[in-house]
């Protein structure tokens, strides 16, 4: 029976060891398998770039592509770039060109508005609230929600602009869902064109209050992380230990758990629904989105899409089917592309975002759960066959509503809102 402790990422601490900085012969570091690896003397700078490729080669979901160590060379590479931030942030975006996505021939992390990875992302310091840190806000989590009528039909809307940790977030979702559920509609509109994504067990307790309970037992998605990684061959993370839910260590056989001891197996990392909620009578849902639409948005809307009829209205998506979790490397935060998301029928390639079944251009200050605001516009004349009814339109709203503003959708996606995992379980 598999340990239920569950993996915090506050507190990930490396264990390496910057005594001996200088005046020594270099030697090398034999792997277990005696290949040579990297030196083991040199300055703390040659260190962590040491560390961030060697993390890389074991631990990135695309490992393969990358070189040797002795080939790629991050010290004779990266060492003379200053200040050392820009270093590691250089080293790092390198790493994640390699692979190619066969479809597009181009890299799977090619940089989308900057010059950084699409999806993995170094920071100085060490994280203790998730890669999210100050892009989700559990302020912004509901920004409208209300039930109308559309001739005869009764439909939810709910717009959702980020997925902090559950916790803050749990009761004010289920007052919500619980208001939505008194109109018993069959057809629900969520709004994330402003959802840049946060926390994938918010996401998926948002998918368990919108889907009916005969959901329950099936299979949600799941977290496939490399080869390597699924083996238990990725030794390096014993350098890492394995907090619990309150960023203490755990007793492991004997000793103290690292993060190489946890089940990083498809079918350790497969997810089921779990009905939450009163809301059972939804049928279609329409999904509002954007580019700016990423990460765990793109989770919820790819995990209804085998059991429920899903139609996307808007832009493009962002296309984000990867999560990480935080790994420390002396005074920085790495967060290395470490799985792939897939749905129950086995669909991830989305890395070039979803595109919408209906196309509306983006309209600047439009209030949200506005029934003639342009993309709830689409999404209404949608359910009702793709012609607009003459019927009145009729709400009745128990929550809020707030103008679309910059405060609220940021100019462009930032790589801190990608898909965190806090749940991960020891073997």
């Amino acid at each position: 029976m598999k340990n239920r402790n569950i993996f915090s990422v506050s507190g990930l601490v490396i264990f390496i060891l910057f005594s001996a900085y200088a005046c020594k012969k270099d030697k090398t570091l034999p792997a277990e398998a005696g290949e040579i690896i990297s030196p083991v003397t040199g300055t703390r700078t040659e260190f962590t770039l040491d560390s961030i490729f060697l993390y890389a080669s074991q631990v990135y979901l695309w490992h393969d592509a990358l070189p040797s160590y002795a080939n790629f060379n991050p010290r004779f590479k990266y060492e003379g770039i200053r200040p050392d931030l820009v270093a590691f942030r250089q080293e790092l975006f390198d790493i994640s060109q390699f692979k190619l996505n066969s479809v597009t021939n181009t890299p799977y992390e090619l940089p989308v508005n900057s010059g950084s990875a699409k999806y993995s992302y170094l920071e100085a310091g060490r994280t203790t609230t998730g890669a999210t840190a100050g892009i989700v806000r559990s302020a912004n989590v509901l920004l409208s929600s209300k039930l109308i009528s559309s001739g005869a039909l009764h439909i939810a809307y709910i717009a959702l602009g980020s997925f902090p940790k559950l916790n803050e977030v749990q009761s004010n979702l289920d007052q919500a869902f619980s208001d939505l559920a008194s109109g018993n509609p069959r057809y629900i509109i969520i709004d994330l064109r402003s959802n840049a994504g946060g926390y994938i067990e918010t996401a998926e307790y948002i998918a368990n209050l919108v889907v009916p309970g005969s959901l329950t037992g099936k299979v949600m998605y799941s977290e496939q992380f490399n080869a390597k990684m699924q083996a238990g061959q990725a030794s390096i993370l014993k350098n890492q230990p394995y907090l619990d839910a309150d960023g203490k260590m755990v007793s492991y056989q004997g000793r103290k758990a690292t993060m190489a001891d946890v089940d990083y197996s498809e079918s350790g990392n497969t997810y089921r629904f779990n009905k939450k909620g009163n809301l059972t009578s939804i049928e279609e849902v329409y999904f509002i989105v954007s580019g700016k639409t990423a990460s765990a948005s793109e989770l919820l809307i790819s995990c209804l899409k085998p059991y429920l009829h899903v139609k996307l209205i808007g832009e493009k998506t962002y296309g984000k089917p990867v999560g990480f979790f935080g790994i420390h490397v002396d005074q920085y935060s790495v967060y290395l592309s470490s799985f792939l998301i897939r749905n129950a029928a086995g669909w991830s390639d989305y890395f070039s975002g979803m595109t919408p079944d209906i196309t509306v251009q983006g309209v600047a200050d439009q209030e949200l759960g506005n029934p003639e605001e342009p993309y709830f516009k689409a999404a209404i004349m949608a359910i009702n066959g793709g012609t607009k009814r003459e019927a009145a339109i009729t709400s009745a709203s128990k929550g809020m509503s707030v103008p679309i503003s910059s405060t609220l959708i940021s100019n462009e996606i930032s790589t801190d809102a990608g898909m965190q995992e806090t749940r991960l379980r020891l073997k």
